[in-house]
């Protein structure tokens, strides 16, 4: 296959640029299926255009290839993901394309589902087909870090959503924390909650916040607020409540708890716990109660992290938006869990008798934890930092 010139690299990365702004708009529908685009250019001009909106629902390829009609025939197709090439809730894509005729395909990057994984690149080559690969990939991955960690890893990726005062503090020492931020604040979590198929907190969290942890956002409003133009598909998206999980160990989650009122809930606790009257009184209003081993070396009871995120990927959960007190954040620092920390700074001071941000009692310089700054926004009075952690240099 030819290397593409420097002016079709050019036109390349332009179209699949407007493919990944096209996929994400379905950040908040897709789950657990990723987030796709597509854009088909024949003759210098696009012919058509697609995103999936839901799991279930036409493949981006097959809506752009819709909207293009006989003028698919010759063209280029750039999808920011490999076509598929397997039966899963719909037909493979690269059947589709191959039938259209169209001439050319690029991709962003090759699928990491063991399904497809090269299957549908195979495809279109073996159908006399022309395929470039790799085209803005980073930016493709980044689209969907939850489904790649899925993929690859078997569990979800998780990021943890803190809000603190200048001095690092979450709460004050009786665990009031109402309210840190602000109101604009609080409505760009909203955001980050509705993107996510799942969100974790701890009993402490649930028994002395009482929080409902859902979307009140409708999908109109979500895309409004993420800067989405209208369309008129969005119009047509059920507000997707994601799944609320408690980590509960000795079930203190009461049955009154305004978490249990709307959407599905797991509360995960100890073995030996899930059949007692305290699960009952939780199964009856409607939680799943499962149980899950306790983290070894751990005196006071704690569930294990690992087992956790496992069962949570083999539920398809693609992103874990973590909302808990610093106990839960600190355990998941602690064993290398977190993928991204999405922190809400308020221009406040709580003093030194306030709660911190993690419980991770560090002794020395080089046990500290790192962190790269990935984006840095005003919310309102807030400063909003995302962050990774990155491996400590050591002396």
């Amino acid at each position: 296959m030819d290397t593409p010139t420097t002016e079709q690299a050019t036109l390349d990365r332009h179209y699949m640029a407007r493919a990944l702004g096209l996929a994400d708009y379905g950040r908040f529908s897709t789950d657990p299926n990723p987030r796709v685009g597509c854009v088909l250019v024949r003759d210098g001009r696009e012919v058509g255009a697609g995103l999936h909106w839901l799991a279930g629902a036409p493949h981006a390829e097959v809506n752009a290839l819709t909207a293009a009609g006989a003028a698919a025939r010759g063209a280029t197709a750039y999808v920011t993901l490999e076509p598929c090439s397997h039966h899963g809730r719909t037909p493979p894509c690269t059947g589709e394309l191959i039938r259209a005729g169209v001439a050319r395909v690029v991709i962003a990057m090759q699928d990491p589902n063991p399904r497809v994984c090269g299957g549908g690149i195979a495809a279109l080559r073996e159908a006399g087909i022309e395929v470039t690969t790799g085209v803005l990939e980073e930016a493709a991955r980044a689209l969907n870090p939850g489904f790649v960690r899925r993929m690859e890893h078997g569990r979800p990726w998780v990021r943890v959503k803190l809000a603190a005062s200048l001095d690092g503090r979450t709460a004050m020492a009786s665990g009031d924390s109402r309210w840190i931020t602000g109101e604009a604040a609080r409505r760009d979590v909203q955001l980050w909650r509705a993107r996510a198929g799942a969100i974790l907190t701890g009993s402490g969290t649930v028994v002395t916040d009482d929080p409902r942890l859902n979307v009140r956002l409708q999908p109109g409003a979500l895309a409004a607020q993420a800067g989405f133009p209208e369309l008129p598909e969005v119009r047509d998206l059920s507000s997707r409540q994601p799944l609320r999980v408690i980590l509960d160990a000795r079930l203190r989650t009461p049955p009154s708890a305004q978490i249990l009122r709307t959407g599905p809930v797991w509360v995960l606790t100890a073995p030996g716990m899930a059949q007692t009257p305290a699960a009952d009184a939780l199964r009856e209003r409607g939680a799943e109660v499962r149980p899950v081993p306790l983290a070894q070396g751990r005196s006071e009871g704690g569930l294990d992290p690992g087992t956790v995120l496992q069962e949570l990927g083999r539920a398809e959960i693609n992103e874990l938006h973590v909302e808990s007190g610093p106990g839960l954040a600190g355990a998941l620092a602690r064993g290398g869990w977190v993928d991204e920390w999405l922190i809400y700074q308020a221009p406040l001071l709580l003093g030194s008798n306030a709660r911190p941000l993690v419980e991770w009692p560090l002794a020395h310089m080089d046990e500290r934890a790192e962190l790269e700054i990935l984006e840095s926004r005003w919310v309102g009075d807030s400063l909003r930092l995302r962050a990774r952690p990155r491996p400590c240099p050591r002396p």
